[in-house]
């Protein structure tokens, strides 16, 4: 029987001078036995370094009592908050950290009147390619109603794996009411963090719409950045507007650096070094915690931003939320948020046996406050009003509920008389139902 004591942080030369004492009385390092113990070992070691929530860690652990290394995992996690922590390779974070997927390239809401409906679709994705749009109404998936994949929580419409080759057939019912049926091979692509970006004239004010899809960095810039959030802010910037509303609705978070890349163009030029956040981590890392402060870029001039939100806006979503609040007037139309004041990084790469067997380990590590102190918000912040998603409806559309409610509130001073509140129940919402990035990033 191994079992492990929680410790307090060892230098990493320590823990080295450890496994390799370990590691001698080992010939075969192949041997699964072995590889099973020191991934193990590698992850409690970790996680009693650098998990935010280090202090509620269990003080005695038996390996064999877990299967599998998320077996482990689960176990050591704090199951009061922590929801996100987990398991993948370094591989598959970076393409997800990246935008890079295989699969259709799709996601899907239950609408109101018990029908589905593409929400949004990638542009280079396979069903992106096939011009697939939001607003189509599925109606079959490989020749079967809709019905026929109900289950006691949602849909599982069995598309298979993600991975390359696999075809699956829809019939969908167009805004026009003509059917069309697709046949759709998934395949790898890069999906587009903007899916949309428009400007509306609400009685003289220029207003920018831009639909905000996830914090995705660009592969390969440094430092940490997006490409196509760069262009985005540039295109409004020449459109000279005085009005912006940034739709998160399906953003699910992303990286803090890009995060902070939009917030130093979006802030208004008073608040140029200011405080943007404070960061916190575990008594190991105190010498971490520090603030962040606004750099103010470009020539954007707000006081005030419209966010549009859902139960799928989250982390670096809600981060941007927060930390603009105390500099502008910020006004959240559609739904209350997800509710997720930490984020996490990678660590593996300080654990050379988990580098070693290709394990990465991506605990939650820090929390985030504003320039108020507001931190701790886990429950989401709540919307000045709400509105359904119209989901029927293509991105752009002034007669979309959210993106109404906010042109009424530029064109009046107030919101409508009366809100439409959220009775369905979109898969971008069922976030915990996917793991890893996937619960930033939900796609099929």
């Amino acid at each position: 029987m191994k079992k492990a004591a929680l410790l307090p942080f060892i230098g990493l030369s320590l823990l080295g001078m450890l496994i390799m004492t370990i590691t001698s009385c080992h010939d075969d390092l192949d041997d699964p036995r072995f590889t099973d113990s020191i991934v193990k070992t590698g992850i409690y070691a970790s996680m009693g370094e650098w998990y935010f929530w280090n202090d509620k860690m269990p003080a005695d652990v038996d390996f064999d009592a877990y299967t599998t290394y998320d077996d482990l995992l689960e176990a050591l996690k704090y199951q009061e908050l922590d929801r996100w922590s987990y398991l993948t390779t370094p591989d598959a974070f970076d393409k997800a950290f990246t935008g890079q997927n295989i699969g259709h390239g799709f996601g899907w809401g239950l609408a109101e009147d018990g029908n589905l409906y593409l929400t949004f679709v990638y542009d280079d994705a396979p069903a992106g390619k096939d011009r697939w749009k939001r607003g189509w109404k599925i109606t079959q998936v490989n020749g079967k109603p809709i019905d026929d994949y109900k289950t006691s929580s949602g849909y599982n419409f069995l598309l298979g794996p993600a991975e390359s080759g696999i075809s699956n057939t829809f019939t969908f019912e167009l805004p026009n009411g003509t059917t069309t049926t697709r046949t759709n091979t998934k395949a790898a692509y890069q999906s587009n963090s903007i899916l949309h970006q428009s400007t509306v004239n609400a009685n003289g004010k220029k207003t920018g719409y831009l639909v905000y899809n996830s914090f995705k960095a660009t592969a390969g810039l440094k430092p940490t950045q997006s490409k196509e959030i760069e262009e985005a802010l540039n295109k409004l910037e020449e459109e000279n507007i005085s009005e912006l509303i940034i739709d998160l609705r399906y953003n699910g978070g992303g990286a803090v650096r890009v995060a902070e890349q939009l917030m130093n163009s979006l802030i208004p030029a008073a608040a140029d070094g200011a405080i943007m956040y404070t960061d916190q981590h575990n008594s190991n890392k105190k010498e971490m915690n520090e603030s962040v402060y606004f750099e103010k870029k470009g020539n954007l001039s707000l006081s005030r931003i419209f966010f549009i939100t859902s139960g799928g806006s989250a982390s670096a979503s809600e981060l941007t939320i927060n930390c603009l609040t105390p500099y502008m007037d910020v006004k959240l139309v559609g739904q209350n948020t997800y509710g997720k004041p930490v984020g996490a990084f990678p660590v593996s790469d300080f654990n050379k046996h988990l580098k070693e067997r290709n394990v990465e380990l991506v605990p939650i590590t820090f929390s985030t406050a504003n320039a108020n102190g507001t931190a701790a918000y886990f429950d989401g912040f709540p919307v000045d009003y709400e509105a359904v998603d119209g989901i029927s409806y293509d991105w752009g559309d002034p007669a979309e509920p959210r993106l109404a409610a906010a042109i009424h509130y530029i064109k009046t001073g107030s919101f409508p008389a009366l809100g439409r509140k959220q009775s369905s129940s979109p898969s971008w919402l069922m976030i915990d139902d996917f793991e890893g990035l996937e619960k930033e990033f939900p796609v099929y």
